[in-house]
């Protein structure tokens, strides 16, 4: 079952406030100025467009669903002369402006939402002044109080994302470079092994090649069983200096590392043991799960993510699912353009699918 975020559960609450607040007037309790078919188009107009403004839509989009938002509402409470709770409408947009526009942009949103309180109040029969007062008072308050509660909560979301994308970077660089010190280290040892070690070896083979062919058969018998002993020597160094060379790096613990206590994403991982990868194609694999977490954490709003490396017909397979909302109509921006690129200059490639969760499989040859 697919995860309702705090956002999603806030939204909905907003959404019940509203059709609450709307609730006389639907069920003909109240009647407004205009027909209340009329009315209930508005009211439809404004709870429509409001979901809209929040939604996935391009930010122009977004932006041009709340000011219908905004229009409808205003119309929906000025044409309620009894107004009771409907200025809540106002506050409810006050709210919902700063995940559409900036802060700047929601403040003025909150002071034409007074001259329209302010106008509906001035249509009140026997509404002193006093509580005219009182009531745009605290209107006015509760609209700042949740426009600028949203605002630090939207700052909170933002600069936990950029932290824990900044997390994610430093294990992705950190287990590149240790994996590229371990690398430099074995081939620093292969060098002194073979330039070392391997040329004494070799030297006391060619010494002990010519003293066989000297005088005595029990001289010849030794140097034999030294030369013979001499060259497995040089052949384990051979052998120790070649599995040094071509020792294929811990991918699991890598990769385990990167996706490691991540605030609210469960990371699996899963390498098949017989996978085997040079430097540059594991660099290239770690890039790119360090890329799909980093986009599961920014768009996905996923609760697990499971990432599989396995071995299918010569190539190595990642395959990386997350139970986020997903994107029917996914649009590759840089991280998945530079992920495919990165694959593509190995020879593989990689294609994604977001119709159930997001979903991406990448493919290198090995």
């Amino acid at each position: 079952m697919r995860r309702v975020s705090t956002d999603q559960w806030a939204g909905l609450a907003m959404i019940v406030v509203a059709v609450a607040v709307g609730g006389p007037v639907l069920l003909g309790m109240t009647q407004p100025d205009i027909g209340r078919g009329w009315w209930s188009v508005l009211f439809v107009v404004f709870v429509g467009s409001l979901l809209f403004s929040v939604g996935e839509g391009a930010p122009r989009f977004r932006k041009a669903m709340l000011a219908v938002s905004v229009l409808s509402s205003w119309a929906v409470v000025l044409s309620t002369p009894d107004m009771g709770l409907m200025p809540i409408l106002l506050v409810v947009n006050s709210a919902v402006s700063v995940y559409v526009v900036a802060l700047r942009t929601g403040l003025i949103l909150v002071g034409l939402n007074t001259g329209v309180l302010t106008l509906l109040l001035t249509r009140v029969e026997h509404n002193d002044l006093t509580e005219t007062v009182i009531v745009l008072g605290f209107y006015l308050l509760i609209q700042l109080a949740t426009l600028l509660s949203s605002v630090t909560l939207v700052r909170e979301q933002r600069m936990r994302q950029e932290l824990t994308q900044v997390h994610i970077d430093l294990r992705a660089a950190s287990a590149l470079l240790s994996e590229s010190a371990r690398t430099a280290e074995r081939l620093r040892i292969s060098r002194e092994l073979h330039d070392l070690i391997g040329h004494q070896l070799t030297v006391l083979t060619l010494e002990l090649e010519a003293a066989r062919h000297r005088e005595g058969e029990r001289v010849r018998e030794h140097v034999t069983r030294a030369d013979r002993v001499a060259r497995d020597l040089l052949a384990d160094v051979r052998a120790t200096v070649g599995g040094m060379r071509t020792e294929p790096a811990d991918l699991t613990e890598i990769l385990r590392a990167i996706g490691r206590d991540l605030p609210g994403l469960e990371v699996s991982i899963d390498v098949d043991p017989g996978i085997r990868l040079d430097e540059a194609q594991t660099t290239a694999l770690v890039r790119a799960v360090q890329e799909i977490i980093t986009n599961t954490i920014r768009h996905a709003d996923a609760r697990e993510l499971w990432i599989e490396v396995s071995v299918d017909a010569g190539r190595a397979v990642l395959t990386a699912v997350d139970d986020g909302r997903g994107n029917r109509d996914p649009v590759a921006g840089n991280g998945l353009r530079g992920l495919t690129e990165r694959f593509r200059a190995f020879g593989g490639d990689v294609v994604y699918d977001g119709d159930d969760g997001f979903k991406v499989t990448g493919w290198l040859p090995t």
